[in-house]
């Protein structure tokens, strides 16, 4: 007798988005839930009975990328114990060659960026001996990918920006699901003293922007609460300055405090598929200065719930902009935040999720 679902993310590592995702659904339905590797005791893998650890984990660039493309490909016999399957993240719908006939869903957080529309950037970023690996496994990567995709049931998506995208460099349609904000957990606190970002430390985030704007207005403060591989240099740009912090990574409890209790939070990444920040920061009552671009212009209410600067903006229209969302004004756009942000809770993502997967038109 097969077992009614199963759940395939590419790894636990951080506290990332499809992660919480993954986890959500898991507890949602009975599931059990497969991943390349997990870090020890991660949060989102609590409470799940049924558990596969492909161990596929490396610290070496582009091997670890190989290792997991390879082990869902070829150490997955055990999918066919399932009869549907969602797939989340760049590696795990390899797995469905090992088992054709079930039902296949994935959820695309964005076709693989360093192939399609980021190529050159992710080129550029790679060191010199090491771009011809990244090639390579492109090379290796890309035809297995757009084939586990041709064999896909449905595919699923968080944005209509990801939906054009999808159709773009796959030629596939997908539905567009946003994904899920637990609008409870994120709650207006009071109002201090500062900004606050909270985008991962990548280089596609433009936190380095942020904090260049921030060196010119002393009198304004800002907290970077998050980790990621520009930290370092981050800090350095930074220089000690008085009014800018950056934490590193934080824990959850820690992070919903900064959140609760900050003037409003600025969130400028490229060309975002969705961006989960700032639906959080709404649902906390922060109205966000955000970039006019990707998903953003699906989530935020230019001049109701925050700003959308141009997407060539420059650090004058940061400055600009933060001086504009002062304090008070901020504090007016809190109910319009907090009721934007209800658009994208748990219950609406579950009930559209179960209308698919499940053909029900109620959650549990």
């Amino acid at each position: 007798m097969t077992a009614p679902f199963l759940i395939l993310h590419d790894y636990f590592e951080s506290l990332e988005g499809g992660g919480r995702l993954c986890s959500l659904l898991a507890h949602h339905r009975p599931s059990a839930i497969a991943y390349g590797f997990a870090k020890e005791n991660h949060p989102f893998l609590q409470g799940i009975n049924r558990q596969h650890n492909l161990h596929a984990n490396s610290n070496i660039p582009l091997w670890r990328q190989f290792k997991l493309a390879r082990a869902f490909q070829q150490r997955t016999v055990f999918i066919k114990d399932y009869d549907t399957l969602l797939y989340s993240g760049f590696y795990t719908p390899l797995a469905v060659v090992q088992h054709p006939h079930a039902r296949h869903f994935l959820y695309c957080h964005t076709p693989p960026r360093f192939i399609y529309d980021q190529y050159d950037f992710y080129l550029s970023q790679t060191p010199r001996p090491l771009r011809f690996a990244l090639q390579a496994f492109i090379r290796y990567l890309q035809p297995r990918y757009e084939t586990a995709i041709n064999n896909m049931t449905q595919i699923l998506t968080n944005s209509h920006n990801v939906q054009k995208r999808i159709q773009h460099y796959l030629g596939k349609p997908a539905t567009v699901i946003y994904p899920p904000c637990d609008t409870k957990q994120f709650k207006w606190l009071a109002q201090g003293d500062y900004y606050l970002s909270l985008a991962r430390l990548d280089p596609l985030k433009r936190v380095d922007k942020i904090i260049q704007a921030f060196l010119k207005m002393p009198d304004k403060r800002l907290i970077v609460a998050s980790g990621g591989q520009e930290l370092g240099r981050l800090r350095n740009l930074a220089n000690g300055a008085n009014n800018i912090q950056l934490t590193g990574w934080l824990e959850e409890r820690a992070l919903q405090s900064l959140l609760g209790n900050a003037i409003a939070t600025l969130y400028l990444a490229k060309d975002e598929d969705f961006g989960m920040s700032p639906v959080e920061s709404m649902a906390a009552g922060k109205p966000v200065i955000g970039v006019a671009e990707g998903g953003l212009v699906e989530s935020i209410l230019p001049e109701r719930t925050g700003l959308l600067l141009p997407a060539d903006f420059t650090i004058e229209m940061i400055c600009d902009a933060v001086c504009t969302l002062s304090p008070a004004n901020a504090l007016d756009l809190r109910k319009a935040c907090e009721q934007q942000a209800k658009k994208f809770d748990i219950t609406v993502f579950l009930q559209a999720m179960d209308k698919i997967i499940y053909k029900k038109t109620s959650i549990k």
